[in-house]
């Protein structure tokens, strides 16, 4: 059954040529409406009880949900055409932009994955008495309330709520599961005549709740303490800061759903081999602390994960990837987008990603100002850093002359900007509009002047790692190896052939397979393609002979093992028989030498294999395996001779 879908021209203000547009989608599209949000909402409802609509208008989209909610149906598939193409300064066709848009809505959406966050309203409030004692009046009628007051406050006459004094050692969790640790924790006594009396002063005491209110007007007790669930912060010297937070506490009662944002695959992490350290990229970048080492992988906490995405960018082998959209999803549609602008008649199409404040800058625009281009399509994404080098080298692959990123307030500039300087090595065609002002996107989209498109884009498949190197051969027909910036999760392995010693415990350690040996000779192979860059193979070389140089290399070298270091085996004297490698073995007969315990025989064990060195060492006068010599079993013969004795 084909799709429908109802457009809008907005009492008039834009042009929608619905025959066209029907050609190009291959959907059903209707004569627009003018006013389908009002008067000619029984076009709406008409559409509503047939099924399978998609209504152009997004900014009605309460009006379509409440309208599917009477009639007893499905809520609609909505598809913002005005703000992001119909109202636009630019005279060119919309078409093309319209054919693309209306080609993503089409994309099924993956389902969201998450877990349920369970707060029984145990709060904890901590601030000078003044402004906590407050907070606690507001929120004791709907939350568990505790008060911690600063060691030597005076404790209020009161049982409406639970008071202590003392000082906050560490805060750790989120909504759901805080863990505290206090010293100088003093409670109350609450027996006795007078004043309520307090315990002896304990240090390091343990308490958690599901809520913290932080009104101590000092630093914040988290990294990125904003991301953080469940932990609100006030200027306590802004009576309208407390308030909201205040307000925000008192809902935080009931069952969350808290999204996965990211999915691991620990067998992929190269963070970690037998102790030597490696790729650290994503601990390095979490704002919230959520990635912690585990061994030879990390871990993500996904009650503190706030979903910032610059993980997944950045990690080199796949082991961490957003999962909420998922990666393949994220390129699905770049494609579907350049690919149905081009097949509506588009040439050179522009990628403006942003998150949801861009959207609303994108409709401000629209609304008060020129608008966006007709080349330039809007990709909405949770995150501007879950957009990384991969899907920027892919979207130039798929046919984008360009692409601008537009970060949200909050956004972690020094990922992004990490990721667009990798990007820019490949193709100079990204840039980053870091602005508030919705005019000045517009200028900045409207002056800006695009190279010219892949001539011939291309569809890569696969993993991450494996669509940038499509994408980028794409981009350099001529192929050769790109220079990249330090840190670049591809590269090549440069060994110190002087001081290579063939220990091969790189071979042992290396966590993507790209170092190999071969067991027939003394040999160091390299396969670039699978190199990570994660450097646990320079640290872990004992001659120090190992270093890095981050490159892209398009040709087909890289996809084969090359020799990096070889040497003559060594041959056996005794049976022949090639084993280590002959400098080496040469190497330590002549520091031995001269050596007091390796002289005779037992410096030409040295020169000997496995097999034959224990067996030299068996025979040997002084073989360690000697002993004294057994004892013969008895036989029955020795018992009989014994019992006739």
């Amino acid at each position: 059954m084909v799709k429908t879908l109802i457009t809008c021209d907005c009492l008039g203000s834009q042009s929608i040529d619905a025959g066209a547009l029907s050609r190009t989608t291959g959907l059903d599209v209707r004569p627009p409406c003018s006013a389908l949000c009002t008067r000619e909402v029984a076009v709406a409802a008409e559409g509503l009880t047939q099924g399978d609509v998609v209504f152009a208008c997004t900014q009605e989209s309460a009006v379509f949900e409440a309208l599917a909610d009477e009639l007893g149906v499905a809520p609609p598939a909505l598809v913002d055409l005005r703000d992001r193409a119909g109202w636009s300064a630019d005279e060119a066709p919309k078409l093309p932009k319209m054919s693309a848009l209306v080609a993503e809505a089409m994309l099924p959406a993956a389902p969201e994955k998450s877990l349920d966050v369970v707060s029984e309203g145990l709060c904890l409030i901590v601030g000078a008495p003044e402004v906590a004692l407050a907070a606690a009046e507001s929120l004791k009628d709907h939350l568990g309330v505790t008060v911690l007051l600063p060691e030597g406050a005076e404790v209020p006459d009161t049982r409406d709520y639970d008071i202590v004094t003392g000082r906050m050692r560490r805060a750790t969790g989120a909504l759901g599961r805080f863990d505290l640790v206090i010293d100088a924790l003093r409670t109350v006594e609450p027996g006795g005549r007078g004043s309520y009396a307090l315990t002896a002063p304990k240090d390091g005491a343990r308490s958690d709740c599901d809520i913290l209110l932080d009104l101590r007007g000092e630093a914040p007790l988290f990294p990125a303490h904003e991301k953080r669930d469940g932990y609100l912060r006030a200027d306590p010297k802004r009576p309208e800061a407390v308030s909201a937070a205040v307000l925000a506490a008192s809902h935080m009662v009931g069952t969350f759903e808290k999204v996965l944002h990211v999915r691991t695959e620990p067998l992929l992490c190269a963070h970690s081999r037998a102790g030597q350290v490696g790729c650290t990229r994503c601990l390095d970048l979490c704002p919230t602390g959520a990635i912690t080492p585990n061994g030879e992988h990390v871990t993500v906490d996904p009650l503190i994960c706030a979903g910032c995405g610059a993980c997944s960018a950045a990690c080199p082998s796949g082991a961490i990837s957003y999962d909420a959209p998922p990666v393949d999803l994220v390129m699905r549609r770049v494609q579907v987008l350049a690919t149905a602008y081009r097949d509506a008649g588009g040439h050179a199409p522009r990628l403006l990603v942003h998150e949801r404040h861009g959207a609303e800058m994108i409709r401000l625009s629209a609304r008060h100002g020129r608008g966006l281009p007709s080349d330039v399509i809007p990709m909405e994404v949770p995150k501007v850093g879950v957009f990384g080098h991969a899907e920027m080298v892919a979207a130039l692959g798929a046919g984008f002359a360009s692409v601008a990123l537009l970060p949200g307030p909050g956004a972690d500039m020094a990922a992004i900007t990490a990721q667009v300087t990798m990007a820019r090595a490949i193709r100079d065609a990204v840039t980053v509009i870091d602005t508030p002002d919705p005019d000045v996107l517009s200028d900045a989209l409207y002056a800006a002047q695009a190279p010219a498109p892949l001539a011939t884009p291309v569809r890569p498949m696969g993993t991450r790692r494996q669509i940038t190197r499509q994408a980028a051969r794409a981009l350099h027909p001529e192929g050769g190896a790109l220079a990249l910036p330090v840190g670049a999760p591809y590269g090549a392995v440069l060994v110190d052939q002087d001081a290579c010693t063939l220990c091969l415990s790189c071979v042992s350690l290396c966590p993507s397979g790209a170092l190999g040996d071969n067991p027939d000779r003394p040999e160091l192979r390299f396969q670039e393609d699978a190199c990570l860059q994660c450097g646990i193979c320079a640290t872990a070389c004992p001659e120090n002979a190992i270093t890095l140089e981050p490159r892209l290399d398009l040709s087909e070298a890289a996809l084969r093992q090359r020799v990096l270091k070889e040497e003559e085996p060594f041959a056996c004297v005794e049976c022949g028989g090639l084993f280590g490698v002959k400098s080496t073995v040469e190497r330590i007969t002549q520091k031995l030498s001269s050596h007091a315990m390796f002289s005779g025989e037992k410096l030409r064990m040295i020169q000997m294999c496995d097999d034959c060195r224990v067996n030299a060492q068996f025979h040997s006068d002084d073989s360690p395996f000697a002993g004294k010599q057994r004892p013969r079993p008895r036989t029955t013969e020795d018992y009989l001779k014994r019992r006739d004795n």
